[in-house]
């Protein structure tokens, strides 16, 4: 039986001290891969080259830290509690290296970097100030040519094919089979990569697997390593298992908007935690926890 299952600091120590390009899943406030971003900033993974549809808070404490040197993305938020103050101040003061695109070309170029095929045509992004942008960068991900088949003119973009993308899901099996609960936007990303790690809330075996086939979204041939993670892409949410931390996303709102303050709270929560079971400890354990525990009809 090939098992999967590994520790988290274990599947963190595989990816470079530096220069790894790592893409994520997540969206906003929702299935954030935090425990595997903390991890990943108590072992100073550094020169990261990050790929995200959406980022979330995941993307903006690796900024934050100082730990990315490119960002490549759709723009992304705290939803209704806030920016991504530590991504924005980065690119306002240049000392981040940043291509924006469209949620869909992201999505695209995920979708190309799955399919295993180097690019992929498409008329978004057409007369767009993004596009134009890109193209004064000097961007090799996009170019604007006329079709040979239409004679139409196509934006060709890149295939995304990083080296690792991490994603947090609900269940999956010790062979790596994943199955994602309600809406999700992350399978091509997770199927783009060379080596897929996924979080989950809880590793379920074979037989359930079985029972429910259709329910797995990602089989076991593209993921690379399990790690069970309860709660973790707190303080976000994961559809039926519990919702996103209002309190906690607020705090966080406030304290990304200056930088002596955020790195207080990296040191008092990342550096100061010797894991995500003690981070959980640390803002207020299983009392906490509980209070945003899913409804079980409506999911949140």
């Amino acid at each position: 039986m090939n098992n999967k299952v590994k520790s988290l600091s274990e599947v963190v120590s595989q990816i470079p001290d530096e220069g790894a390009v790592i893409a994520f899943g997540g969206f906003a406030i929702a299935r954030n891969p935090i425990a595997f971003v903390m991890e990943m900033i108590r072992q100073q993974k550094r020169k990261l080259r990050v790929y995200q549809i959406v980022a979330g808070m995941d993307t903006d404490l690796l900024v934050g830290a100082g730990l990315v040197e490119r960002l490549e993305y759709s723009g992304g938020s705290l939803d209704r509690f806030g920016r991504l103050e530590r991504i924005n101040e980065a690119i306002d003061k240049g000392k981040l290296d940043v291509r924006e695109y469209t949620g869909m070309s992201m999505s695209l170029r995920f979708l190309a970097g799955s399919m295993g095929i180097p690019f992929i045509p498409t008329k978004t992004l057409l007369g767009t100030d993004m596009l134009r942008i890109l193209v004064e960068k000097n961007d090799d991900a996009v170019r604007v040519e006329n079709s040979l088949f239409d004679g139409e003119r196509y934006v060709y973009l890149k295939a995304i094919k990083p080296d690792f993308a991490v994603i947090h899901a609900q269940y999956a099996d010790e062979k790596g089979n994943v199955i994602i609960e309600g809406p999700y936007w992350d399978v091509e990303t997770a199927k783009s990569a060379k080596k897929l790690f996924v979080t989950v809330e809880k590793i379920v075996s074979s037989e359930f697997i079985k029972r429910f086939p259709e329910k797995v979204v990602i089989p076991s041939m593209y993921t690379s390593a399990v790690i069970e993670v309860p709660f973790g892409a707190f303080p976000t949410s994961v559809y039926k298992f519990y919702d996103y931390d209002q309190k906690f996303l607020m705090q966080y709102a406030e304290i990304n908007k200056n930088k002596d303050e955020f790195e207080k709270f990296i040191n008092e929560f990342v550096f100061g935690t010797k894991d995500f079971v003690e981070f959980l400890e640390k803002i207020g354990g299983i009392r906490r926890l509980n209070e945003i525990l899913a409804d079980p009809v409506y999911g949140y």
